[in-house]
């Protein structure tokens, strides 16, 4: 397991969101890694096995989700930034996705 995990439940439709591209972006802007959630929604490989200390951003494809299943949708990306402390062991980033909604929190 990578250092940064993250999950996207599509809480509109009470199933995990398949297929939601995410971005791992450095605090500078550089990209790091990309990924696409798998059929639990899941992400378990995102970004390198250690994060220094900084600042980052993790943005989700909420837009080209609900696009692909039809749905109009409010946000075209979900960005969220957070700061990592390298002396943490692991982060992840959950997200409850909705058409015109989200949630998200640092998780377990």
């Amino acid at each position: 397991m990578s250092h940064l995990t993250a999950h996207v439940l599509d809480a509109a439709a009470g199933v995990p969101a398949e297929g939601v591209r995410i971005t791992l972006a450095a605090g500078d802007g550089i990209v790091l890694a990309t990924a696409e959630t798998d059929a639990n929604g899941r992400v378990n490989e995102l970004g390198p096995d250690r994060l220094e200390s900084g600042e980052y951003a993790v943005t989700f494809g909420s837009g080209a989700y609900f696009a692909e299943r039809g749905t109009r949708s409010f946000h075209p990306r979900i960005t969220v930034l957070f700061t990592v402390d390298a002396a943490q062991q692991h982060y992840h980033i959950p997200l409850l996705l909705s058409p015109f909604a989200y949630t998200t929190y640092r998780g377990s």
